[in-house]
C-alpha cells in the first residue's frame, strides 16, 4: 500500500493516549486538565479548521450567566432545582476560565449587562421586572452577593437607546475579547505538551486491536481514548445524540466616534444580543425568526436575519448615528431539549462533551474538566 507518510511521522505523530477532536473552549480545557493531572499523558486535539470551527472564534464574547428572561423560561422548563445547578455551573465556570488565563489574557472587564424591553414589550417586562427579587434570592450564595439584578432605566438615555421602556442591570455581566481568549488556550495547551493539529478532518471512528482509530484526511490517528467535543458537529460521528445546531449571525459597525454603548446587552429573551468592541457595536441573533432554517451547521446569513439586525442597530441601538456594516460572520453552537450539556461515556474509549446551549464561554472551562475526570482514571 503506499503512503506519504514516514516511518518517523507514523511512530512520533499519529498514536496517542487521548485524542480530542475539536480545538474550540471543552476539547482545549480537556486536553489542559489532563495534562495538568497526568504529565506523562500523550494527548493531541485534532481540528477540522484552520481555526476552531465551531462558535470558539465566532461568538460574541459574552462572559454571562443568563438574562432574567432567559432564567425565566430555562427555570420553567427544567425546574428551579437545575436551573440553580445550572447558573453556579456557568458562574464556576467563568472563575474557573479567569484563573486559567489571567483577566489580561481575556480582556476580562465587568461593564455590567442589561436586558432591554420596548415599549410594546409590556407584559414580558411585568413579568421579568416580578422576578427580580426572586432570581437575586436564588444566586446570591452562588454569587456571593446580594441584589445582582435591578433595574437601570436611568441609563438607557445614557447608551441613547431609542423605543426602550425598561433596563435590567446584571451587575456581575462581563465581556472578553474571545479571539484573545482562544489564542491563550492554544498557547496553554501546546505549552502543557499538547499536539494540535489543524485542517485535519476525522471522517471515521472506529475500533481494532482495544484502540481507536480516527480516519482522517491526513491518515488514520490511533487513541487508547478518544473525547468528541465537535459540539453541533458531533452528528457526523455520533449520529443518536440529542444536539441541534443553531447558527447565529453576527454583523459589526464601522468605528462610531463617542460610542455611547458600554456593558453587554440582550433582547428579546435573549435571541438578541449586542455589545461595545473598539468604539464599534457587535449585534448577533434573530435565528428565532426562522428556528429551522438557522438549524444548520453550513456558515453564512440570510437577507432575512441581516435585515432585522441593522433595523435593530437603527431604530434602537444607534437611532441617530449613522453607520456601516464592516463585517459580518457566522458561528454554529448546539441546543438540545435538555439544557444541561452532554458529559459522558458513548462506549469504551469513546467520550463525548457538547451542547453548551448557547453558554459556551460560561460553560466550557468546566465542561471541558468535567470530560478530561471521565477519562483520567484510565490514563
Amino acid at each position: 500500500m503506499k503512503t506519504s507518510i514516514s516511518y518517523w511521522e507514523k511512530q512520533h505523530f499519529f498514536t496517542y493516549d487521548v485524542i480530542i477532536i475539536g480545538s474550540g473552549i471543552v476539547g482545549l480545557n480537556a486536553a489542559v486538565t489532563i495534562k495538568s493531572k497526568n504529565p506523562k499523558a500523550s494527548v493531541a486535539i485534532l481540528e477540522r479548521g484552520f481555526l476552531p470551527s465551531g462558535a470558539s472564534t465566532k461568538n460574541a464574547g459574552f462572559a454571562c450567566f443568563g438574562s432574567i428572561s432567559e432564567l425565566i423560561e430555562q427555570e420553567k422548563n427544567s425546574g428551579t432545582a437545575l436551573l440553580y445547578e445550572l447558573i453556579e455551573r456557568r458562574w464556576k465556570g467563568l472563575l474557573k476560565l479567569r484563573k486559567l488565563l489571567g483577566d489580561d489574557s481575556l480582556s476580562y472587564h465587568n461593564y455590567g449587562g442589561y436586558e432591554l424591553f420596548k415599549k410594546t414589550d409590556q407584559q414580558l417586562t411585568e413579568l421579568c421586572v416580578s422576578k427580580i427579587s426572586h432570581f437575586n434570592e436564588l444566586i446570591k450564595d452562588i454569587v456571593g452577593q446580594e441584589n445582582t439584578f435591578r433595574t437601570a432605566n436611568s441609563k438607557i438615555s445614557s447608551f441613547g437607546l431609542a423605543d426602550t421602556e425598561v433596563l435590567i442591570e446584571n451587575q456581575l455581566e462581563a465581556q472578553i475579547n474571545t479571539g484573545k481568549m482562544m489564542k491563550a488556550l492554544i498557547q496553554k495547551a501546546a505549552g502543557s505538551g499538547v499536539m494540535v493539529y489543524n485542517n485535519c478532518e476525522v471522517n471515521d471512528l472506529r475500533e481494532e486491536e482495544n484502540n481507536q482509530v480516527l480516519v482522517s484526511n491526513h491518515g488514520n490517528f490511533k487513541a487508547k481514548h478518544v473525547l468528541l467535543s465537535t459540539n453541533a458537529f458531533v452528528k457526523h460521528l455520533i449520529p443518536d445524540l440529542d444536539v441541534v445546531p443553531g447558527r447565529g449571525q453576527v454583523i459589526l459597525t464601522n468605528t462610531i466616534p463617542n460610542l455611547k454603548i458600554k456593558g453587554t446587552f440582550h433582547y428579546d429573551k435573549g435571541y438578541y444580543y449586542f455589545r461595545n468592541i473598539d468604539n464599534r457595536i457587535l449585534l448577533g441573533g434573530g435565528r428565532n425568526l426562522n428556528f429551522k432554517g438557522e438549524e444548520t451547521t453550513l456558515f453564512g446569513s440570510t437577507t432575512l436575519i441581516q435585515d432585522a439586525l441593522k433595523t435593530l442597530l437603527k431604530e434602537v441601538i444607534l437611532p441617530h448615528t449613522p453607520f456601516k456594516i464592516e463585517q459580518s460572520w457566522s458561528g454554529i453552537m448546539a441546543f438540545g431539549h435538555d439544557i444541561y450539556p452532554i458529559v459522558k461515556a458513548i462506549r469504551p474509549g469513546v467520550f463525548c462533551a457538547v451542547r453548551c446551549n448557547g453558554m459556551g464561554i460560561a460553560m466550557g472551562s468546566q465542561t471541558g474538566e468535567d470530560a478530561a475526570n471521565l477519562i483520567l482514571p484510565f490514563l
